[in-house]
């Protein structure tokens, strides 16, 4: 059964009535920054390839006034203690854990020499956490804007998706890419995000066909990037560069894999197939877009997530039960293509379908994913939607 999303009108006016519980002060600055999640192109925003992603329909929402301190006072919907922050010094690593992305957005705006004044905020979300569809993006995003309005100053898009990509390196210690930042900050309705990632440049792609619809299916089944499992890809995608004498993984090709793949050893060399053969496949659908050839999509995204099972081994066995049985509904019953989308080991799998059957097809997921597993999935759906951006 689909779930409706909430409107983000309703998450700002109870965004505003918990401050007001909470903190007992009215809004007077509101931001707003989306989840996201990738069509395809996983897993080589850090390698120099091209992604797609494109903002949901799903925020994140912080509402907070000015507090004549010299401290932040944030509460939170999912409760438990007020976090407090001293803002006349450099922010550092502390607890509790979630609040270090607060942390990190803001020492990005102590470094460029914003003095930070004391503010009260309350922080609601509609983005599943662990869900695959960078809920940390979202809250750094959100805090970087939320700062705008404080400060009244406006950091370029790009600037500020790199202060919250810095800000997850930092302080949640996760070496992401650039792409969750960059499609929360740049995201537009009816526009997916192809975002080159050697030169940091992102290019809005239409995705305006009414007839098209993405559904998102939460397995249910949470990860936690910062364990390692991240990190050691990485590690593995930068050994493979170096071992192949490349500047770039724009320069190699499956040739040059397949030629060293003794050398490059497992599972460096597997690794390294996912990247170049990833690279290709997202070139390839942003072209088939660009011809309104939806068609093409399918296979091009049913080969990436047999890549991330097989060759980059991010996925799990509930992501591969969602997607199988996408693929089993097939063509025939409206689905053009399905695959894991974000980190892995959990998370979420995308589902390309024909609206007027995506209520029929997102059923069939939950019944005959709940059958399999036993776990009751979150499902619904979403068409590109607006970037971070402060609330009127």
């Amino acid at each position: 059964m689909l779930q409706i999303n909430p409107n983000l009108n309703d998450l700002v006016s109870d965004a505003a009535a918990g401050l007001a519980s909470q903190l007992g002060v009215d809004p007077t600055i509101t931001a707003a920054a989306p989840g996201r999640v990738n069509l395809i192109g996983e897993h080589i925003d850090y390698c120099d390839g091209f992604v797609m992603p494109f903002a949901i329909d799903r925020y994140i929402v912080i509402a907070g006034k000015a507090n004549g301190s010299s401290e932040a006072r944030v509460a939170t919907a999912l409760g438990g203690p007020i976090v407090t922050l001293d803002l006349t010094r450099p922010q550092e690593v502390a607890e509790p854990k979630w609040a270090n992305y607060l942390r990190g957005v803001i020492r990005g705006f102590q470094d460029r020499g914003h003095h930070i004044p004391g503010f009260d905020a309350y922080i609601l979300s509609s983005v599943p956490g662990g869900a695959g569809l960078s809920s940390s993006a979202a809250l750094e995003c959100a805090t970087a804007t939320f700062l705008e309005g404080l400060l009244d100053t406006r950091l370029d898009t790009r600037e500020k998706a790199l202060l919250c990509q810095k800000a997850e390196h930092d302080f949640a210690h996760v070496p992401c890419g650039i792409m969750d930042q960059f499609a929360s900050a740049f995201g537009k309705p009816n526009r997916l995000v192809l975002i080159d990632c050697r030169s940091g440049e992102p290019e809005l792609v239409p995705f305006e066909n009414p007839d098209l619809t993405v559904l998102i299916s939460n397995t249910m089944v949470h990860h936690e990037l910062s364990d390692g499992g991240y990190a050691s890809r990485r590690k593995h995608t930068e050994d493979g560069l170096a071992i192949l004498g490349k500047s770039s993984w724009r320069e190699v090709s499956a040739a040059d894999v397949q030629a060293n793949w003794s050398r490059l050893g497992e599972p460096v060399n597997r690794r390294s197939r996912h990247v170049v053969g990833e690279i290709a496949r997202t070139v390839e659908a942003a072209a088939a877009l660009a011809r309104n050839d939806f068609e093409a999509l399918g296979p091009l995204m049913a080969a990436s997530h047999d890549s991330l099972r097989d060759d980059f081994e991010v996925s799990c066995k509930e992501l591969d039960i969602m997607v199988e049985i996408a693929r089993t509904i097939g063509r025939s019953g409206g689905v053009i293509g399905a695959r894991m989308t974000g980190g892995g080991f959990g998370g979420s799998t995308v589902t390309l379908c024909e609206s007027s059957k995506a209520p029929e097809i997102a059923a069939r997921l939950a019944a005959d994913y709940e059958k399999t597993t036993g776990i009751k999935p979150q499902i619904f759906a979403s068409r590109p939607s607006k970037g971070a951006h402060l609330v009127d």
